[in-house]
């Protein structure tokens, strides 16, 4: 009973409903086959990787979070070795894919960075919990960008600029969390565009640079980069105002490439129009405050940078997603939390609220349900 009451049963409940409305689109998008490539695959490993999820999540909240952290040494190095054989010939591009982001074990296709996300935020959490009251001394903040670089730049490595920005997102909002001195912030926001001019000289290449311009320079597309776009608001816009329902045959629907992943919010407006796309950015702005708000009520700060950097993940993922859907940022392959299909990120979603529930649940010293 103890337990029960210590649950953060809203935040549950709120990635709950967005994963069944998961699952329920996908099975649409199957039934009324918007996309061939789309099977009945998919909504069942969403369902399956629901369950998975659900149940991490569960565990890990009742486990003391001082513990989770601590054992840093098991899972850092796991999370890194994963991510380095995706550079071996166990590493998988998807078809349609800028990136070389995936391992391909035979029996499983998954993607480490999305383990490797988990493990950032818990060894970064450790080692600003640790290094606080030095932490804006030269030796020591180089030391946590050392941190921040590593995973983030592997993740860059593979071509996967979509995860990288979450990275360094994550990685820049626990320094915020943990009150970087403003000497840095100033020399931060020096240093922008000089990164941005390099980034675009020697780092992206010409298929991101192209989707950046057409952003800005809408309709001047030879190449129909833009065409994934375009055609993901025309089903947005398509939905109307109540949407045209999830079995509405084929004829009713407009196809969107990659509509049951990156692009599963068009596929709400379409489906449930702009009351149920408002519904949706609701109910994933209320998971994103709670988060931020059982930070502010954790017991130290440990617990604190943990909810941080889950809270600046989630929002980052939904930001770059629904941004990329209105034509405001560019393609780049980042899914909306619990809704988008993809097994590896909803159950690393999961576990990744289950950190926070455990931040939430241990509070008090007396409450331990495994010691």
């Amino acid at each position: 009973m103890v337990y029960w009451r210590r649950l953060d049963k809203p935040l549950i409940l709120a990635a709950l409903l967005c994963s069944v409305l998961s699952i329920i689109l996908l099975y649409s998008i199957w039934q009324n086959h918007i996309i061939s490539s789309v099977g009945s695959s998919y909504y069942r490993t969403q369902l399956l990787s629901c369950g998975l999820g659900l149940a991490c999540l569960l565990v890990l909240s009742a486990i003391d979070y001082h513990k989770l952290v601590r054992l840093w040494f098991l899972y850092a190095p796991v999370a890194l070795v994963l991510t380095l054989l995706t550079f071996t010939a166990l590493g998988h591009k998807r078809a349609g894919a800028d990136d070389q982001a995936w391992l391909n074990l035979g029996f499983i296709q998954f993607q480490p960075s999305e383990v490797l996300k988990l493990a950032f935020i818990l060894t970064f959490s450790l080692h600003l919990a640790k290094d606080e009251s030095n932490m804006n001394k030269p030796l020591h903040m180089l030391l946590l960008c050392v941190h921040g670089a590593i995973p983030t730049g592997l993740i860059a490595l593979q071509g996967d600029y979509g995860t990288a920005i979450v990275f360094a997102v994550v990685f820049l909002g626990m320094l915020f969390a943990a009150k970087i001195s403003w000497k840095y912030v100033l020399a931060f926001l020096i240093a922008i565009p000089l990164a941005l001019v390099a980034a675009w000289n020697f780092i992206l290449g010409d298929t991101h640079k192209k989707r950046i311009l057409v952003l800005l320079h809408p309709g001047t597309d030879p190449e129909n980069i833009e065409y994934q776009q375009d055609r993901g608001l025309e089903a947005l816009s398509n939905g109307k105002i109540f949407g045209v329902g999830l079995h509405a045959g084929k004829e009713n629907y407009v196809s969107v490439p990659e509509i049951h992943n990156d692009f599963m919010f068009a596929q709400v407006g379409q489906a449930l129009g702009f009351v149920g796309a408002v519904a949706v950015v609701l109910v994933l702005i209320f998971l994103c405050l709670k988060v931020l708000y059982d930070g502010f009520n954790t017991k130290d700060k440990m617990g604190m940078f943990l909810c941080t950097g889950v809270f600046c993940m989630l929002f980052i993922h939904c930001v770059m997603n629904i941004g990329m859907v209105l034509k405001v940022a560019p393609v780049i392959g980042v899914p909306l939390p619990f809704i988008s299909a993809g097994g590896t990120a909803t159950v690393s979603m999961y576990v990744a609220l289950g950190l926070v529930v455990s931040a939430y649940g241990h509070n008090e010293k007396k409450y331990r349900v495994f010691e």
